[in-house]
């Protein structure tokens, strides 16, 4: 089922980038991204209610807490440079660097969460990096 929803994330996500380009013209970036995150805000929040998780909110400890605020600021810092980055940039070449948060993540993983870093992953971040480079340059 992972896959499957990975998959999605990333057929939503290409879908995301094409209507952003198209949507971003004669918009600020910045004001483009607060009308995103107020739909992903009020999708949030509307899966939430229905799948009636709303009482979870009181077991959260405060690690969660903190650590989810400081995600989210990430996702806003990510967002504003990524619309801004688009409006200028051309779609083609803006998409791709943003994926080299595939190899900045697989990095992060394995210095912070100390995941495994294979050999096969090694692979894959060498030619994720080589692709985004090729497509970007």
């Amino acid at each position: 089922m992972w896959f499957w929803l990975a998959l999605g994330s990333a057929v939503f996500a290409a879908l995301t980038s094409i209507l952003a380009k198209i949507g971003i013209e004669g918009v600020g970036s910045n004001l483009a991204t607060a009308i995103r995150t107020m739909v992903v805000v009020v999708m949030a929040w509307g899966m939430v209610f229905i799948t009636h998780q709303q009482d979870g909110l009181n077991a959260i400890s405060q690690k969660s807490w903190i650590f989810l605020v400081l995600s989210g600021l990430a996702t806003g810092a990510s967002w504003l440079c990524y619309y801004k980055a688009l409006q200028i940039g051309e779609a083609v070449k803006v998409v791709p660097i943003d994926k080299l948060s595939v190899v900045i993540t697989l990095v992060m993983a394995f210095l912070f969460l100390h995941e495994k870093f294979t050999a096969k992953s090694a692979i894959g971040c060498i030619l994720i990096g080589a692709g985004t480079l090729m497509m970007a340059l």
